[in-house]
Order: structure tokens, then C-alpha cells, then sequence
């Protein structure tokens, strides 16, 4: 199975360049620095940007596409870049559809801000709807306080996306969504990450102690819920849940590519012809890898396009993101799992390469909407359930 189709704005050269710092940054517990700076030099941060702006003016579809590439050859590298481009995505969406209120995200992308993800909160199973976090409303804008988790390019971020709750009226609680600017005062940074997988993001935590984030950088102030979902919370949905799908298909890709690469080199006594590819088990194996990427991509790439040309599926649009993250990561979990399986003893071995994306792929099935969420919105939205009903069972 060959590489995904190389474009002009990452050269193979630079890709092999990832391939080869990654293993390394997994190594040291390290942030991807040196591959950022060539995608921030290279204007990868600014691909969805129109071009009317300054950006590279990419499609929604053509963006996730360059996320699936890049993942092929540096998935942590893909992955925390992933948090930049589904906001900056969603202020593009916005401005196609007339409203301008994130413009000045566009044109900060293109100046070389870096924005990134603080939604994660324990005690929280419904991101984006709910919060643990705090606001309080203040001359001017809002203060928040809270602990947030899953921080991707800690780092280098300048404004951190984030939200938290309003219950000042507790009969109408709102969701505030808020980009707090690195020179804030009132927030701390807990150096945390030190995990399984994906290391390379530094996914630090961010503890807020009363932020002032100004009215200019509050995004939304909408109902606590599924009731607020407008175009901005649905397109966060679009490019987060699908560019992480994206990202651990180009893992899996990749992972059959090496799987392939090594077998046609391991030998069995145990067979007649000598080379172990002719074990019929292991024949199975693969075919059943393949079968499950060929699965993946005609749902990913529908969905892309669809998204792309405007298709209205109304209340749909949730059921189908959240349904084609969730089936890609299990497809790409199946694919790794069978894959160390394939390697033998070997696998265990950082040698080999397979330790790493086992690791690392791990991840894909907590990334939101994890399974309860995701079966939740699934079943409660196909049979006409308002998805906050209670009881819940996610």
C-alpha cells in the first residue's frame, strides 16, 4: 500500500524529515519543535485560511486529506497540530457563511498566532456542553476558573480556545466560549504530560485562577447543552472529531505499510517455502488490516466533501461525525492491535517501530466522542430523543 499522494505543500523530503524526528521525541517526552517551526514555515498553520486573507485557502476536505499525509509519517506531529486547524477551520467556516465574528482568528493565523484546545475537564463527559470550569461575567468580560486538561502545543500556543459555565442565573446556565491570550494573567501551566502515547504534543494541564478574558475574545455565549449548538459548536464537532479520525487513519496506513515492509523479511522453518508471508494465518491477518482501511476512507472522504459542499443533513450532522470518528479509531485500533500480533516478540522492542504506534493509537479511543458519548448521541438523536434528556447514560 503506497504513501498518500504527496501535495506541493509539504515536500517528501520535509515528511521523511518528521518520519525521522519522531521516534526521538517519543524517546524524551519532547514537543515537536523542530517540526513545527518548518509546517509554521512551510504555511501549514494557515491552510484553511481563505485566500482572501492571506491563507492557503484549503477546503475543509483538502485540509483533512494534508492531516491524513502528515499523520502517515509524524501522528503525534498531526495530532497536535489537529488543535490548531479545527479552530482556525471553524473561524473559515464561519466567514463563509457571512458571519465575521472570528475574523481576526483568520488574519492572526496568518500573522502566526497559534491557537489551541482547552476543553478537557475531569468530571466533564460532555465537552463543549457542559463545564466544570467557571465564568463569571465581570465589567468587560468574564472570568474563569477551572482546571483543564489535554493542553496540545502547551508550548507554542498564544490563545488557548477554551469555555466554561455561567450559572449565575442556575434556571438558564450558559456555556461561555472564550480565547484567553498567553499574556493573560490569573492561569498557570502544570507540566503533566507523561503518558502512553502521542507524547510529542506536550499536552500540558492549564489551571485557571480567575482569567480575565476580555469581550473581543469571547466567541459564543450559548445555553448549557445540546441546545446550544449553533454552526459554531457543530463545526468545532466537524473539524476536531474528524481531523482526529484522519490523523489515526494515516496511523494505520502506516502501520500496514511497516507491517508488509517487515514480514516479506521474517523466514519460518515451520513453512515450506521458507519466508513466513506464505503462513496462511498471516495472510488472514493482513487481509483483515486492509479490509479495515478500505472501510475507513469512503466514509471519511463523504463526510469531508459533504461538509465541504454545504450538504444539509440537518440534525444528522451529528450522528454522522461522531459515528465516523468513532468507527475509524476502532478500525485503526483493530488494524494496530492485529499488526503487533504479526510482529511476534520483536514488536515489544522500541527497535521495531511497533511499540510506538501501539502506544500511540491507543489514544485515538479516548479522544471525544469516546464510545458511551458516542452511542448516546447516536441512539438518542436516530430515535428523536433530545440528547439532554435524562436519564444519561454516556
Amino acid at each position: 500500500m503506497a504513501a498518500p499522494t504527496a501535495s506541493k505543500l509539504l515536500s517528501d523530503a520535509m515528511l521523511e524529515r518528521f518520519r525521522e524526528r519522531a521516534p526521538g521525541y517519543d524517546r524524551e517526552n519532547r514537543f515537536f519543535q523542530e517540526d513545527f517551526d518548518e509546517l509554521r514555515q512551510a504555511g501549514y498553520l494557515t491552510i484553511p485560511v481563505p485566500r482572501e486573507l492571506g491563507g492557503r485557502g484549503l477546503t475543509f476536505a483538502e485540509c483533512m486529506r494534508e492531516q491524513r499525509r502528515l499523520a502517515y509519517y509524524a501522528h503525534a506531529t498531526a495530532l497536535a497540530m489537529n488543535m490548531h486547524l479545527y479552530w482556525v477551520g471553524v473561524a473559515a467556516d464561519l466567514w463563509r457563511a457571512g458571519d465575521r465574528s472570528l475574523e481576526w482568528m483568520l488574519r492572526g493565523a496568518v500573522d502566526g498566532e497559534v491557537f489551541a484546545a482547552g476543553h478537557a475537564e475531569r468530571g466533564n463527559d460532555i465537552p463543549l456542553f457542559l463545564s466544570t470550569t467557571k465564568a463569571e461575567r465581570v465589567a468587560g468580560g468574564y472570568r474563569f476558573t477551572g482546571h483543564k486538561s489535554f493542553g496540545s502545543l502547551t508550548p507554542v500556543w498564544t490563545y488557548l480556545g477554551m469555555h466554561g459555565m455561567d450559572t449565575s442565573d442556575p434556571g438558564a446556565p450558559k456555556i461561555v466560549h472564550a480565547f484567553m491570550p498567553r499574556a493573560t494573567e490569573g492561569y498557570s501551566i502544570k507540566e503533566t504530560w507523561n503518558v502512553l502515547g502521542m507524547r510529542a504534543t506536550a499536552s500540558q494541564d492549564t489551571m485557571l485562577q480567575g482569567a480575565f478574558v476580555p469581550d473581543r475574545y469571547i466567541a459564543r455565549v450559548v445555553s448549557a447543552g445540546f441546545a446550544g449548538a449553533d454552526l459554531f459548536i457543530l463545526a468545532i464537532f466537524a473539524w476536531a472529531l474528524t481531523g482526529f479520525a484522519n490523523v489515526y487513519y494515516g496511523l494505520a496506513q502506516r502501520t500496514v505499510d511497516l507491517t508488509i515492509d517487515n514480514l516479506k523479511t521474517k523466514t519460518s522453518i515451520g513453512v515450506s517455502s521458507g519466508s513466513l508471508i506464505h503462513h496462511p494465518e498471516v495472510q488472514h491477518a493482513i487481509a483483515d488490516m486492509v479490509i479495515e482501511l478500505e472501510g475507513i476512507v469512503p466514509q471519511l472522504d463523504r463526510l469531508a466533501d459533504d461538509w465541504t459542499q454545504g450538504v444539509d443533513h440537518g440534525g444528522a450532522w451529528p450522528v454522522k461525525i461522531v459515528a465516523a470518528k468513532y468507527r475509524t479509531v476502532e478500525a485503526a485500533w483493530k488494524v494496530v492491535d492485529t499488526a503487533f500480533d504479526l510482529a511476534g516478540g520483536y514488536g515489544i522492542f522500541a527497535a521495531s517501530g511497533m511499540e510506538r504506534m501501539f502506544r500511540d493509537a491507543r489514544l485515538s479511543r479516548i479522544h471525544p466522542a469516546n464510545s458511551a458519548l458516542t452511542h448516546e448521541v447516536v441512539a438518542k438523536l436516530t430515535l428523536g430523543i433530545n440528547p439532554d434528556a435524562q436519564p444519561r447514560w454516556g
